[in-house]
């Protein structure tokens, strides 16, 4: 899910102070991105890895602080993502999703069962019709790749610990005469493989 189509196009420059940006306009949580129109400024030498590591010139960003004050700040458009402040608009690589959610809390159970995921840049959500969960499967293996919702159109892959932890919980619900094996989660049910599937994979 790379944007960076022009190599030529990279801004060495501005991580220095879009940080310093997200630093003064974060307070607690994601800063207001969506009501930014800055100028776009071109595309950042920096990458966002399945396992959600950030990659800044090719090296690994070990600061977890500056990791999450550049997920403060990111943003998708289309199937673009960007770093975005209110003076400035830079690309960046997502090869999946921007986060990963790395574990999760129930409270409840059946239909009451409620879900909160925490990220690897400590984003807590509650899995529900607002933030649902979904499941993708890759066409040549059939392996799954789930997400969640964290914020606007941004997700979470779910790590496969938690996954595997989430078939555990999950029960078989019949939706429009069809049996599906999933995960309830404030009062949502969330599909995961169709039942007379499901010996096939997870």
């Amino acid at each position: 899910m790379a944007n960076q189509s022009d190599t030529q196009n990279i801004v060495k420059a501005n991580a220095d102070s879009i940080a310093q940006a997200a630093s003064k306009a974060g307070k607690k949580g994601p800063a207001p991105v969506h009501l930014w129109n800055p100028q776009f400024c071109g595309d950042l030498d920096m990458r966002i890895a399945r396992d959600g590591t950030w990659f800044y010139l090719g090296t690994p960003i070990g600061r977890h602080r500056l990791v999450k004050l550049f997920a403060s700040v990111i943003r998708k458009d289309g199937d673009a993502y960007f770093l975005v402040t209110p003076v400035e608009k830079v690309g960046i690589t997502v090869d999946d999703a921007p986060f990963v959610a790395v574990d999760f809390e129930v409270a409840g159970s059946g239909r009451d069962q409620v879900i909160t995921f925490t990220t690897n840049v400590d984003d807590m959500v509650v899995a529900g019709p607002d933030f649902p969960i979904r499941v993708t499967r890759d066409e040549a293996s059939g392996e799954p790749s789930p997400y969640v919702l964290v914020r606007a159109n941004l997700e979470a892959l779910i790590d496969r610990k938690s996954f595997y932890r989430l078939v555990d919980l999950g029960c078989h619900h019949k939706i429009e005469g069809k049996d599906w094996f999933g995960i309830w989660s404030g009062g949502e049910f969330f599909k995961v493989i169709a039942s007379d599937e499901l010996e096939l994979d997870i």
